[in-house]
């Protein structure tokens, strides 16, 4: 998926922001304003912050504060997909099994229509085995109609604390949300309704065979 090009922004806060957009998951944490000097070559992290502050204005990467350190690209918009157009975007990974960050990316992946629904949809990569009783399995690519909000007893992509991404059933109760794995070998997860936010809903699933 091309980059956002926001006419608000500088040549060179563009130049920034598609530099994180094709690099950001080589790092291997969200990156400092220090790494990120010595990775373009800039001297002065002062600038670099005052470029940073325009992409946070312009929704293109989350705030920076002393709880949350390290640049992090919001998720990228979601372009209508064309009912003869089979590509999706590939978001990157999900955890089914302990929480890891789901990455945007560029690339793209090819999803037969009925395997995706006609609002805007991605695919992410599953890592882990805390869905294999609901046939969910390591390596598997699910697709995921983007959404906030959920129906008790979906699959959700739920992101904790507004860090990790983590692929579960849902089961949302009066002042607390149960995030249940479908393996008989762990237990259900229980946060705070504002720990929790909604990114989509399973719609479908593809698997390789080697």
């Amino acid at each position: 998926m091309p980059p956002v090009t926001d006419h608000r922004l500088t040549r060179r806060q563009q130049e920034i922001y598609e530099y994180l957009l094709d690099n950001l998951h080589e790092f291997p944490h969200p990156p400092t304003l220090d790494e990120l000097c010595t990775a373009l070559g800039l001297s002065s992290r002062g600038s670099l912050h005052k470029q940073l502050q325009a992409l946070v204005e312009a929704g293109l990467i989350e705030p920076m504060n002393n709880k949350r350190r390290g640049v992090r690209l919001t998720r990228p918009p979601i372009q209508e997909i064309d009912p003869d157009e089979n590509e999706l975007p590939l978001y990157g990974r999900i955890a089914a099994g302990q929480p890891i960050e789901a990455i945007a990316g560029n690339e793209t992946i090819t999803v037969p229509p009925p395997l995706r629904t006609e609002n805007p949809c991605y695919v992410l990569e599953v890592k882990g085995d805390s869905m294999i009783e609901e046939g969910i399995l390591d390596g598997d690519w699910v697709v995921i109609e983007q959404r906030d909000h959920a129906r008790n007893g979906e699959i959700v992509v739920a992101l904790v604390d507004g860090e990790e991404a983590t692929l579960k059933r849902i089961e949302q109760k009066a002042g607390k949300v149960v995030l249940h794995p479908a393996n008989s070998s762990l237990q259900p997860m229980s946060y705070r309704p504002e720990q929790v936010r909604i990114q989509g809903v399973l719609v479908g699933q593809m698997r390789r065979y080697h």
